[in-house]
């Protein structure tokens, strides 16, 4: 399906593996001249050489920057140049007590969830609307709107992208610039699977087994299984596409049902 993207630029934060590299994917399969990114640059280079690999004829580049460092984030929007469509989707993960996490850890957490979306987003935003068309899209999760007591810290910076996204939809008034946030579900990416196999093995069980105990638990799961991190990624590529001009300052469940809510 073409999507009317071909010729746009895009910029994917935290998008060497797992649904940052998914978006990157399905955007360059629509001519997107896409940038990744990463904390280490072998692994940035190697995931440009794996998406020329995947898609011939594609030019995408990549940009090394740790978003815990706003130093690097500033040498990398002076790098980034004009860009059309922007995926915020670079974020920490983890289960933690609530007393364990100090001041450190939440402040941490919100540089790389939260501040790197506004960074990003007061560099870009401006060149979108005097151009008269862009897309900012926040990928959030679930735990944004119903909290985990056992990551709570996580779960308050994603609440923040959706308030973070909501405020800045405003600002796109009347223009064919738009912002919306992508609410995930539990997605079997690179890093989670890492964590399944890890515990699978302490616990000497197959990974797939540890895979449906962790989704069993999760008793309002529809899918009752994991997300693919394509399966997000196709929701973004619409989303940042001509043919979602309607969807404005709108949160999007990919989440296989995991809410519970009608809204």
């Amino acid at each position: 399906m073409d999507l009317g993207l071909q010729g746009r630029t895009a910029f994917i934060s935290g998008s060497t593996q797992g649904i940052g590299y998914a978006v990157a994917s399905a955007l360059t399969a629509e001519d997107v001249r896409v940038t990744l990114n990463g904390r280490d640059a072998g692994r940035v280079e190697a995931a440009v050489e794996r998406l020329r690999r995947e898609h011939p004829g594609s030019e995408p580049r990549g940009l090394v920057a740790d978003f815990a460092d706003p130093a690097q984030v500033e040498g990398l929007l002076g790098a980034l140049g004009p860009v059309d469509i922007l995926v915020n989707n670079v974020g920490l993960f983890g289960l933690a007590d609530f007393e364990a996490v100090d001041d450190d850890e939440w402040g941490r957490y919100f540089e790389v969830n939260v501040m790197s979306g506004v960074r990003l987003s007061r560099h870009l935003l401006g060149g979108m609307l005097e151009r008269g068309w862009g897309r900012v899209l926040f990928i959030s999760s679930e735990s944004g709107v119903n909290v985990p007591a056992d990551m709570i810290h996580y779960g308050v910076t994603k609440a923040a992208m959706l308030a973070l996204a909501n405020g800045l939809a405003k600002r796109t008034r009347g223009t064919a610039v738009t912002v919306n946030t992508v609410l995930g579900g539990p997605t079997y990416s690179d890093g989670v699977a890492a964590t399944v196999e890890a515990i699978a093995a302490a616990q000497s069980i197959p990974a797939d087994a540890m895979k449906e105990a962790i989704i069993g638990q999760n008793r309002t799961s529809l899918l009752e299984r994991f997300i693919a991190p394509d399966e997000i990624a196709h929701l973004v590529a619409y989303l940042a596409s001509p043919l979602a001009s309607a969807t404005n300052g709108a949160a999007l469940r990919a989440d296989g049902g995991v809410l519970t809510g009608m809204l």
